[in-house]
């Protein structure tokens, strides 16, 4: 007799997938191997069927990359970090670990490792430790990182019982402060362009927060939706200053944009009087004009990476003035796709699908293909 039960969905094409530290390139990981592509035009850069790959890291455009087996191939071992140059075709260095390596990052100066118990910071040009940390037990290599500011902060979850983050500065290296952001423990978390800011989600994904880093204070609160939904990827805004937005990916399978500028949190008189009477993060967090929602952007339950290519002026249908953000997005279904979003100061919004392209048929890609969403 046949089930009337839907079938398990079927596991995921991509073991892991992210972009290099400009956005400009992206990559994917599969049982297979690994493949780079151009993040402007969804192009096939480099590939190498080399067998699975469970983690990988970019080192900005150049030929070296850091990349981490799923051991089903003896010398791509999960415990094992090897960085390869792709033009020469040669390892420059095995790091071997007593457990498994479950994350890895890059920056000009500092390469970062996250195992279950331990985080790693080396120096990048000779691989020599600098810092060993004691971590809670991190089982999905949460972390975060920002290679392009000076000091290189990484955040690391600080509890397994609440949503605490430790924050380092790796260029010294040091510990600089705990940020104690949720009660239940942390999901995801992302630094902004230069490290200025901290946002971070914890399991329920209701709230997301952004805390100044240097005050380890609390300058904004969004509330991203009522009902529980793990958030799987956040990205700032490309500004030096304050960023623009804050983007988010979740299981629901929606898009959350949040806007971080004064002049929008306050372009309502209901935000005004808000404001007047409840103090200014947890205003955020009730006032929807922070926030724009495109719902249904990926599958739900299926894993994403997002990143924010840039925010500027644009104007809309109606030739009124607008905010333009381009966000990319990484599916673990194995789709890339980029997302044209214009946002009026009257709280209108419209967006268009510019590009798909499917990552494991790089032969099939989709144009242009227009939606409109309008809170």
């Amino acid at each position: 007799m046949a089930s009337s039960s839907s079938p398990p969905p079927p596991p995921p094409q991509i073991l892991c997938a992210s972009f290099n530290q400009e956005n400009s390139l992206f990559y994917v990981g599969t049982k297979d191997g690994f493949r780079i592509f151009d993040a402007h035009t969804g192009k096939l850069c480099y590939e190498k069927n080399i067998g699975g790959i469970g983690n990988m890291e970019m080192y900005f455009r150049s030929n070296i990359l850091a990349i981490v087996g799923t051991g089903e191939q003896p010398v791509l071992s999960p415990r094992c970090l090897r960085l390869i140059d792709t033009i020469a075709g040669v390892t420059k260095k095995d790091l071997n670990f007593k457990t498994s390596v479950l994350a890895v990052r890059l920056s000009r100066k500092r390469l970062v490792v996250v195992l279950q118990d331990r985080t790693f910071i080396y120096d990048v040009n000779s691989t020599t430790i600098l810092e060993e940390i004691e971590t809670v037990p991190n089982t999905k290599g949460l972390c975060a990182f920002a290679p392009n500011s000076e000091a290189c902060y990484l955040a690391i979850p600080a509890s397994t019982s609440k949503g605490s983050a430790l924050v380092y500065k790796t260029s010294e290296p040091e510990l600089i402060c705990q940020i104690d952001a949720h009660q239940s423990p942390l999901a995801a978390m992302a630094f902004s362009s230069n490290g200025t800011y901290l946002a971070t989600a914890s399991g329920k994904g209701t709230i997301i927060r952004v805390y100044l880093v240097a005050q380890a204070t609390k300058s904004h609160s969004f509330r991203r939706g009522t009902y529980p939904s793990t958030i799987y990827s956040l990205s700032f805004g490309p500004s030096d200053d304050l960023p623009d937005v804050l983007v988010a990916t979740s299981s629901s399978g929606s898009l959350h944009m949040f806007f971080l500028d004064a002049a929008r949190n306050r372009r309502n008189q209901t935000s005004k009087l808000l404001g007047s009477i409840i103090p200014g993060p947890i205003t955020g967090a009730l006032d929807p004009a922070n926030h724009h929602i495109i719902h249904n952007v990926i599958p739900a339950e299926i894993k994403s990476c997002v990143a924010v290519h840039k925010v500027g002026n644009s104007q809309n249908s109606s030739k009124l003035p607008a905010l333009r953000t381009v966000v990319y997005i990484i599916t673990h279904d194995g789709y890339f796709r980029e997302y044209s979003i214009n946002t009026t100061k009257s709280n209108e919004s419209s967006w268009v699908l510019q590009r798909e392209v499917n990552l494991l048929d790089t032969g099939c890609s989709t144009p242009q293909r227009e939606e409109q969403h309008k809170d």
